[in-house]
């Protein structure tokens, strides 16, 4: 991977990230003003594909969806598994040389 490359899925993901707290907003607003609502579905699928810090900034500071179950746990998990990702892809050069793989 490429820094080009590091750095357009950074950007992709601070983007995402900024999309997010938005749109966690504008559901806040709705549901104070019993107006038209965003999905949960559609609010933890836009945590899901990058939005995930986003999301959780939005829940804390906006105290939206604090403490809806299942949204709350699901929310966490994708946290999760965003953090082994991470955390496997910031790991992946260190392995590459003891990877053996003949094709």
């Amino acid at each position: 991977m490429t820094m080009t490359d590091i750095t357009k899925t950074a950007a992709l993901f601070l983007a995402l990230n900024l999309i997010a707290f938005p749109i966690y907003f504008l559901d806040k607003q709705a549901a104070r003003n019993g107006g038209w609502r965003i999905s949960e579905r559609s609010l933890l699928t836009l945590a899901l594909i990058g939005g995930s810090l986003g999301a959780l900034a939005a829940q804390q500071i906006l105290r939206h969806k604090t403490k809806k179950e299942p949204f709350r746990s699901i929310l966490a998990a994708i946290l999760i598994l965003h953090g082994a990702l991470a955390t496997m892809l910031a790991l992946a050069p260190l392995w590459a040389p003891r990877l053996h793989l003949d094709f």
